[in-house]
């Protein structure tokens, strides 16, 4: 039987649990000829057993441990799920998924480009574009998404670049009009597809130091100092930090996770926030060109965005004094592969908190603004993107998304000027517009299990009586009983907030204590509705989704959007019009991030930013910063 050392049962697996896992799915099941191992995740314990409270385990018991695999079957073509106990040391179960594609594996990155590449019809496609030189060709490997049946074939689209060079940025020299279609069952190249020659743009784009000398030279040192430590205690992965208590998590396909999030109000654990996560995420391109309009990858569904986790590197993505969690993957024959830091924490000064001055009196009371940062950051090819989780003293959560990297890039002929994209130079290089959609799941337990939610808006009074000189407005709530009146859009210009409440606790003024999730900017898609995309990301239809927790439903758009032709996820998890009032609810938010690209974001993109919040209504009876304590100047007196 294999032991595990684990402080609590929502820990991430580790290097020894993953090579356990792999040995005892070995030993107890006949693996096929041709497998990979596509994905190993902790099969989490159901929420009602979860404790609170940090520190404590199951009841005092050591957790039980099992692992959750999604295997590919190469011979029979099909998907496998197995669960494994370690602490039983035995298979419970193994399943064909019928008519599903496991995600992109991290092998079949290199394996697609190494095929496309040896494949003559590709070859001479890149001859008649004066490319000989097969050492210098990039393909990144695309999922194809569903566009007709895929017959049983497992597909990848690779796109084509060139580098000039062995260093070369390659996403400056884009080889337009050719997509080559490769069957990784077969390992082989199913098509090409070739819509005639566009020149590959030649001019320079590099982005790293050497091709950017002079630098400036008038940036001084910043250094950041906590000669005490940092105020946050870590055991394992739970944490506290000032009233915040909550563990970290990590999956291969969402990444960074957010557990049991709640709030120490003088000696009372009040529950916020069960579990947060990216739950999908998918970018559609607005380009209607052969190439472009086929790009919209699912970065967590098809290629499993934590297993593309950055090791992070003190001074460089982080700043300050910093803590780091590791985390482990596996490769496809499940053996482990460490992330070192790959999750890091750290306090950050975020200025003003509150101030006062009474000009009477002239008093002045003021506080800085402390937050605590769990962060992450991922590389999906050409794109890299940074999840950040802050926590702040008046007792709100906000979630930020940090948009970098480098565009994905097309060419267009001499002189022609895109509808659909931005040019870049003058060579015909161009980016096309693209979204980037996100999708949050939030397990909400404000003050316990049983939450309902309202939609809540600003609108003006009618004139009249209770009006008679036109200046009044007020605040309109209205609760939402079903999954239907649930899906919702944003709307700035009422200032649509939804409040998450428990019916059951009530604050100072006999009002239910409550949460509300506040939009900080968002965009609609605009994708129509009969696309291939919009069904199989059916949630970006809706920007607020409700449902009532099941231990099920975790991805928004399905299990398996590979090769998907859509209607899973969120339109099936709410076809039949749950009710939701007073009872286990789950948010799923769409934010969305429209990218209509500017020639500043070339050849590398300074950090966008998109995302939102969750802040207390109610759910404290006055400011729980008052007892923040006064700043001190560096010449150790209180600010005043």
């Amino acid at each position: 039987m294999a032991q595990t050392q684990v402080r609590n049962a929502l820990e991430p697996l580790s290097t020894d649990e993953i090579q356990d896992a792999t040995r005892i799915l070995k030993d107890g099941q006949t693996l096929p000829a041709r497998y990979r191992i596509s994905a190993m995740s902790l099969r989490e314990p159901e929420k009602g057993r979860v404790p609170w409270e940090i520190g404590v385990g199951m009841n005092g018991a050591s957790p039980d441990r099992e692992v959750h695999f999604v295997i590919l079957d190469h011979d029979q073509r099909a998907t496998v799920e197995a669960i494994v106990s370690l602490s039983e040391g035995r298979v419970l179960s193994y399943e064909v998924i019928p008519g599903v594609q496991a995600p992109v594996a991290l092998e079949e990155f290199f394996e697609c480009e190494q095929i496309a590449r040896a494949d003559p019809r590709f070859q001479e496609a890149l001859a008649k574009r004066g490319i000989t030189d097969m050492s210098l060709v990039m393909v990144d490997p695309w999922s194809a998404g569903w566009y007709e049946d895929p017959q049983g074939r497992r597909l990848l689209r690779a796109l084509a670049w060139v580098r000039m060079s062995p260093d070369d940025n390659g996403y400056m020299h884009p080889v337009d009009n050719v997509a080559v279609l490769v069957d990784m069952h077969e390992m082989r190249v199913a098509d090409v597809e070739d819509y005639g020659v566009i020149p590959v743009p030649k001019q320079d784009g590099n982005y790293s130091e050497k091709y950017n000398t002079p630098l400036r030279t008038d940036l001084k040192p910043l250094d950041i100092h906590q000669p005490d430590g940092p105020s946050f205690q870590v055991d394992g992965y739970e944490v506290a930090w000032q009233s915040w208590r909550f563990r970290v998590g990590f999956t291969p396909r969402e990444g960074l996770v957010l557990h049991t999030v709640g709030w120490d109000d003088h000696g009372t654990l009040r529950p916020v926030l069960y579990r947060a996560s990216l739950s999908e995420m998918v970018v559609p391109y607005g380009d209607p060109s052969p190439i472009h309009r086929r790009k919209n990858a699912f970065d967590a569904g098809e290629y499993l965005i934590g297993k593309l986790t950055n090791s992070l590197v003190l001074g460089c993505d982080c700043l300050g004094h910093i803590h780091y969690f590791d985390a482990c993957i596996n490769d496809g024959a499940g053996e482990p592969l460490p992330i070192p830091n790959a999750i890091c924490m750290h306090e950050e000064d975020f200025g003003l908190l509150w101030k006062h001055i009474d000009f009477r009196t002239d008093e002045t009371e003021m506080r800085r603004s402390r937050r605590l940062v769990i962060s992450s950051l991922v590389t999906v090819g050409n794109y890299d993107y940074g999840f950040f989780w802050y926590l702040y003293q008046d007792g709100t959560i906000e979630h930020e998304c940090k948009l970098t990297g480098i565009l994905s890039t097309g060419a267009v002929m001499p002189g022609e000027t895109p509808k659909h994209g931005q040019l870049l130079n003058s060579d015909g290089l161009y980016a096309p517009i693209h979204q980037h959609v996100f999708n949050y799941r939030l397990d909400m337990d404000v003050d316990g299990v049983e939450n309902s939610i309202y939609e809540v808006h600003a609108e003006m009074t009618p004139l009249g009586d209770e009006n008679p000189i036109g200046n009044a407005f007020h605040t309109k709530s209205t609760l939402l009983k079903d999954e239907s009146e649930a899906q919702q859009m944003t709307d700035p210009l009422a200032a649509r907030v939804w409040n998450v409440v428990n019916p059951a606790k009530t604050n100072a003024v006999g009002e239910p204590t409550g949460f509300r999730l506040v939009p900080m900017g968002n965009v609609a898609s605009l994708i129509h509705p009969d696309a291939s995309v919009a069904k199989r990301a059916g949630f970006m239809s809706k920007h607020l989704w409700v449902t009532p927790h099941a231990p099920g439903e975790m991805h928004a758009a399905g299990d398996y959007p590979n090769q998907h032709a859509g209607g899973e996820g969120l339109p099936a998890f709410t076809k039949d019009n749950r009710p939701i009032e007073n009872t286990d609810l789950v948010l799923w938010y769409s934010l969305c991030s429209h990218h209509a690209v500017r020639l500043e974001d070339w050849p590398v993109m300074p950090v966008g930013r998109a995302g939102f919040m969750l802040q207390p209504v109610g759910f404290f009876d006055r400011n729980p910063a008052l007892d923040a304590p006064k700043p001190v100047r560096a010449d150790g007196a209180h600010c005043h």
